[in-house]
């Protein structure tokens, strides 16, 4: 009982001293490591030239994901365009609005159209002296400006929406897409009337409030953004995807269509060179190897049309009535729809990749005809006398000679030239039997003769 009185005054001051050292405040975390990335964080920065397509829009999906993989500091986008197609630069948009990593546009050359929307959905931007932002207003593919109340509303809206959302004035995003709209800044003292697309200068849009810093190079922007001591990193487009950008553009697409069907057709009903073949099977592959890099494409839509290749294959050989050929155009031109990012136009470069073809097609089974496949069910050989084919013996020695009718002649019947009996025919009238005859034409065995009227 001695002995156990001092354990239990020990147990009650050790669980006092843990309870007042609880109550302590904690030792101040470093300001580096509460507040700051870690310095070997970097900064990534990624292209964005040439067309807006749906190349650029894979590779920049795959490039922020590494970005993000990294723990990067910060994502400089490098833009250089003059736009391209808007569905692309919407899901780019997207892309670059979800990132986790802060981003900011670097504007060294031109951010027109697509180029532009891009650029105001990053967190922040900058511009090159010289280098200009805007004239967004939506073309079609030969560059001609859209009428549409409701297209230029839907792309004037999503303007609107990105510059909202950095805290910028919607009214100069909007008159970059709406002619109609007019915009006046004060700032600047310039006003764009009605009718007149907006385009900012460097100058302008950093007094706007369209770019927060003026750079002349990269290492600026970098500066601007606090990332001096943080490493730079570029992320450029693989080989693969550099090729899928080129590939999956529309001309190229329609292009690499009509080189399969015409390749693949013309070995059909040309056979003999291989060529041609070779050149359409080529034609297909590079079509959907590129869609397939670029992401839009799987081994579904590939196996739907190599499905489709084989069963139009067997309905050449198996006659079906039709039904395995339907079934091969229709799997045929699903996997090759279905490859595609945009169905719609997709479907519309079969369409005129499908029409060049049988153009193309037609001129060369013309110019060689005599190869052509349906030589090999026509019998086009004669078994002609000049050849020395002759299927009875001719009866031109009976040419002028005059006999009787042993029959009556109608029109056919014998008559008698000397003791030789022979078939013979007139051209149509009646002869009766015991009258004189005389054989005007023969051919082959055939003997013409005509009555001989008596004087």
């Amino acid at each position: 009982m001695l002995f156990r009185l001092p354990l239990v005054y020990f147990l009650a001051a050790a669980l006092l001293l843990s309870a007042l050292i609880g109550f302590l405040p904690a030792e101040p975390a470093s300001a580096e490591s509460s507040s700051s990335p870690p310095k070997a964080a970097p900064v990534v920065v990624i292209p964005v030239h040439q067309t807006v397509e749906n190349g650029l829009q894979t590779f920049l999906q795959r490039a922020l994901q590494e970005a993000q993989a990294m723990g990067a500091y910060y994502v400089v986008l490098d833009v250089d365009t003059l736009g391209g197609r808007v569905d692309s630069a919407q899901e780019i948009g997207q892309l670059i609005k979800n990132s986790p990593v802060p981003t900011i546009a670097y504007v060294h050359g031109k951010a027109i159209s697509a180029g532009s929307y891009i650029a105001l959905n990053a967190g922040k931007i900058a511009m090159e002296p010289g280098s200009s932002l805007g004239a967004a207003a939506v073309v079609d593919g030969a560059g001609n400006e859209i009428e549409s109340v409701k297209v230029v509303s839907y792309w004037s809206g999503q303007m609107k929406a990105a510059a909202e959302l950095r805290g910028r004035k919607t009214q100069i995003a909007e008159a970059m897409v709406d002619k109609n709209v007019g915009v006046s800044m004060p700032e600047i003292g310039r006003t764009v009337p009605k009718g007149e697309i907006l385009t900012l200068t460097a100058e302008e849009a950093l007094k706007v409030g369209y770019a927060e810093k003026m750079a002349a190079s990269l290492q600026e922007v970098v500066q601007f953004i606090g990332g001096e001591e943080h490493p730079l990193v570029s992320l450029k487009p693989s080989l693969a995807e550099s090729f899928a950008r080129y590939v999956t553009q529309p001309w190229v697409s329609t292009l690499l269509l009509i080189i399969g069907i015409a390749g693949i057709a013309i070995e059909l009903f040309v056979p003999g060179f291989g060529l041609p073949g070779i050149i359409g099977v080529l034609g297909f592959g590079l079509y959907f190897f590129g869609h397939y890099i670029a992401g839009f494409a799987g081994f579904e839509e590939i196996a739907l049309f190599i499905a489709g290749i084989l069963l139009l294959l067997i309905e050449v050989f198996v006659s079906s009535f039709g039904i395995l050929g339907f079934l091969g155009a229709a799997c045929l031109i699903s996997g090759v729809v279905l490859a595609a990012y945009n169905t719609k136009a997709a479907a519309v470069n079969l369409g005129i990749a499908f029409v060049v073809a049988v153009v193309v097609v037609a001129v060369v089974v013309k110019i060689f005809k005599h190869r052509g496949v349906w030589n090999r069910f026509v019998l086009r050989e004669k078994l002609t006398e000049e050849k020395g084919y002759v299927s009875a013996s001719s009866r031109s020695d009976l040419l002028g000679r005059t006999g009787k009718a042993v029959t009556p002649l109608r029109p056919a019947g014998t008559a008698m030239f000397g003791d030789e009996r022979v078939d013979v025919v007139t051209v149509g009238d009646f002869v009766a039997s015991g009258r004189m005859v005389t054989v005007t034409h023969v051919e082959g065995v055939r003997v013409v003769v005509k009555e001989v009227k008596e004087p």
